[in-house]
């Protein structure tokens, strides 16, 4: 009896001693970095359970002296911490300081860090990515493999990961709602948030995210409404301001609230001596560009129909005229949003100018535009267009700019996917990333690719770099009066 009754004091005991002690919880939800700017970035936070955060920060690492104003946490609900007032060209540490509800202190996690816009004359590693299709479980995409990839990426400590589309595929959802759709962007918090934590996320738009203008009805409810809002609200893509260019335009139910807002679609920064665009057909062509929403036939026929629009159209071409940048860079799904291949592809429609049948009527059909998109590259100086869809690393030239296809991110088959599309040039397999190596004199891309532990073997090591290459500046000709279209008639 005496034993018993002293645990029992014992018991009592401890519940009334820990009961004294501060309630303290881990934050377990994820950081994505988006919109670095020369003096400003946004940490976009989601936490599974509610509680308060800031973000302490300094340009010394386990140093912070400047801290964000706390933020109120819903559960699961993204919360945007934006750090501003900082140094251009600087490495800035930063700790997430996450208080839960009911908790009497503070918990910091690790630490990280990420850079403000480089100077002319810096070197610097950005990273970018193919189709993701996390959807596609099982066939094309293996969990293990994509955490490989975002793991071996993160490794190369690069200031930004862009996204080439298809990360976010809606298609094959059985119901369509806000959370269904959703859905598909918390999915691949976790993946994305394996580098969103010192690298800053740029998302581009793909063919099955269905965020595009031929679903948009001018009502709140609607597939096209839910996809956007959805990349916009867990991700911080960039808009226009005093940093970036883009779609200024504002279009209803996009913002909070359902309020109006921008699509944060198409946009372009510098940083150091790179200009970089991304660019977007989906929302530009009141046609479906590629995929029917719930399959089917594709519903257009007449590739012309497919554009930038003329708003966008102008803004790439001032967007490349005017910058003064020694590379140049352009991102987005593929050349026109759909069709198969690279350089097969550019010589035709809006990219190219040519008609499969008819020849060059690109002055008919887009009358007052100065001239199709492979031709602003060549005078403007592009040096490589980053592309997806195809699911293959391929590298080809035309007219001197570089096409560099990206493949799967984790396709676990490892497969060499729509390889009679492309013609010619350095055709690799799935599964990896490119990584970019920005230099004061010329820029180095290589093939990474990753495997899943158990197909490791020898020529199979996962982070290997298995293709290399190096490009050189490309004059800009916009001050010359005249450039002949070097696109050949294909009547």
């Amino acid at each position: 009896m005496a034993l018993v009754r002293l645990l029992c004091i014992s018991l009592v005991t401890f519940t009334l001693f820990a009961a004294l002690i501060p309630l303290r919880a881990q934050y377990t939800g994820t950081i994505i970095l988006g919109r670095p700017e020369d003096t400003s970035i946004v940490a976009n936070v989601m936490s599974p359970t509610a509680g308060t955060a800031y973000l302490e920060y300094g340009t010394q690492s386990n140093t912070y002296p400047n801290q964000t104003a706390v933020v109120n946490l819903s559960a699961n609900t993204p919360q945007e911490i934006t750090l501003t007032q900082l140094i251009a060209n600087t490495r800035y540490y930063y700790k997430l300081r996450f208080t839960a509800s009911g908790a009497k202190t503070s918990v910091p996690t690790s630490e990280y860090s990420f850079m403000t816009q480089r100077a002319p004359g810096s070197s610097f590693v950005f990273c970018t990515q193919g189709d993701s299709h996390p959807e596609r479980n099982k066939s094309a995409f293996d969990s293990n493999l994509y955490i490989r990839t975002m793991s071996a990426a993160a490794s190369d400590k690069p200031d930004f990961f862009v996204t080439l589309g298809d990360d976010f595929s809606v298609d094959t959802l059985t119901s369509y709602s806000q959370s269904t759709v959703w859905g598909r962007y918390t999915t691949q918090l976790p993946y994305l948030g394996i580098l969103g934590t010192n690298t800053a996320i740029m998302l581009t738009n793909g063919n099955h995210e269905q965020a595009a203008l031929y679903l948009y009805d001018n009502t709140p409810n609607n597939v096209a409404v839910w996809a956007q809002t959805g990349r916009n609200t867990f991700f911080s893509n960039p808009g226009p301001d005093h940093f970036y260019s883009g779609n200024p335009t504002l279009m209803n139910y996009m913002g909070p609230n359902q309020t109006p807002g921008l699509l944060r679609n198409y946009f372009a920064w510098t940083w150091g001596d790179a200009l970089f665009v991304v660019i977007d057909f989906y929302w530009g062509s009141s046609v479906c560009v590629d995929s029917v929403l719930g399959g089917g036939a594709h519903a257009n026929t007449d590739v012309w129909l497919v554009t930038l629009g003329q708003n966008q159209y102008q803004w790439l071409e001032q967007t490349l005229k005017n910058s003064n940048a020694k590379f140049k860079f352009v991102f987005a799904h593929h050349e026109m949003g759909t069709g198969r291949g690279g350089i097969e592809c550019a010589k035709n429609y809006e990219w190219g100018g040519n008609d499969p049948t008819l020849g060059y009527i690109f002055p008919q059909k887009r009358p007052g535009w100065s001239m199709p998109i492979h031709q602003m590259f060549i005078n403007y100086g592009v040096t490589a267009f980053f592309s997806g869809h195809d699911h293959a690393f391929v590298r080809q030239q035309l007219d001197g700019v570089t096409y560099q296809e990206l493949p799967y991110a984790a396709d676990p088959n490892y497969g060499l996917y729509n390889a009679d599309a492309y013609d010619s040039g350095v055709i690799f397999p799935a599964s990896g990333y490119a990584r970019v190596t920005v230099n004061p004199t010329n820029v180095k891309i290589d093939y990474v690719r990753t495997y899943l532990h158990t197909d490791e073997g020898p020529g199979r090591v996962n982070g290997a770099t298995v293709y290399s290459y190096t490009l050189l500046p490309r004059p800009n000709l916009a001050s010359v009066s005249a450039v002949k279209n070097s696109i050949p008639n294909t009547k």
